[in-house]
């Protein structure tokens, strides 16, 4: 008896299963959520074969059916099942043959923002990394700086609601590290901040905003490096301006600009957004304020860089 009644329902089942292949791609399964589009495909009902979309609150509201099916947090082999033992609850069908398939995800969004060449937003469907994000956005852009943000929107096998992680860009990309190409689940915001600028004016060559990629690595030599060098008759001093935190000046420094050159002294670090100003020999200097406007709009150019003499 058993076999008769499998012999008459295999043909039924593959005809449900044909529907939903001509329907729907093949797309990975994994958890549904709200927003996502579901594909049914009942045996000898119509009006349950077609699309459906999961509701804000989770649940699929389908015709005939007076219990609403929960489907967030289901796979689609879960929602088959539900909606079977609903059919047969209600006396609908006996035994309903029910396939059931996702053809678009829009509960596992990944954002991918800042110095990357095309912002994105994509549905993390199948295995996702972090490096398979960047390469959806197309890469960091000359711009990105030191360290990517993750941002965790909801709690996932990732990790909490609201946990930030800090990428380092030179572990991910250069080292390969493989414990910091992490996966996502959908709901994370990556951010790429853009690197931190150091501003020389004054008797260089080629004045502007030059981006630093590590603080740590950025020197008053290299920052004249990057303007091309010094213009004749520069002075012997140059002066460092800076802006503490919960400072709303910035505080002078003087270097010993000639003797760093020579080598009789060491080289000193710069700071993001620090201003190198190296005046002429006749020890001219201008106001921290007209340092600013300049710098500001030396950083506002196409560009990035502002030709002053």
């Amino acid at each position: 008896m058993k076999q008769a009644i499998l012999i008459l329902f295999l043909p039924l089942l593959a005809a449900a299963q044909t529907i939903v292949q001509q329907q729907a791609p093949a797309l990975p399964e994994q958890k549904v959520g709200p927003g996502d589009l579901i594909s049914l495909a009942v045996a000898n009902c119509p009006e349950l074969t077609r699309n459906f979309r999961v509701s804000h609150d989770g649940v699929l509201a389908l015709p005939l059916l007076k219990t609403r099916i929960q489907a967030a947090g289901k796979e689609p082999s879960e929602i088959e099942s539900a909606i079977s033992e609903a059919l047969t609850k209600e006396q609908i069908l006996v035994d309903p043959v029910v396939t059931a398939a996702v053809v678009e995800y829009r509960s596992v969004p990944v954002s991918v923002m800042g110095a990357v060449k095309r912002p994105i937003t994509f549905q993390a469907v199948g295995p996702v990394t972090l490096l398979d994000a960047l390469t959806r956005a197309e890469g960091l852009s000359t711009e990105a700086g030191a360290e990517i943000l993750v941002t965790r929107t909801r709690a996932t096998a990732g990790g909490q609601a609201g946990l930030v992680q800090r990428i380092p860009v030179h572990g991910l990309i250069d080292d390969a590290d493989p414990s910091l190409n992490i996966r996502l689940y959908g709901g994370e915001e990556i951010r790429v901040p853009a690197a931190g600028r150091v501003y020389v004016v004054g008797n260089v060559k080629k004045s502007g905003a030059f981006p630093i990629q590590d603080g740590k690595d950025t020197t008053v030599l290299k920052a004249i490096a990057l303007s091309e060098g010094l213009l004749p008759y520069a002075g012997k001093q140059a002066y460092i301006y800076r802006r503490e935190a919960a400072k709303n000046n910035r505080d002078e420094i003087p270097i010993a600009l000639e003797k760093i050159l020579e080598h009789k002294s060491a080289d000193v670090p710069l700071e993001a957004n620090d201003i190198l100003y190296v005046p002429d020999n006749k020890g001219r200097k201008i106001t921290v304020q007209t340092l600013e406007r300049i710098a500001g709009f030396g950083s506002a150019t196409a560009s990035g860089l502002l030709i002053f003499r």
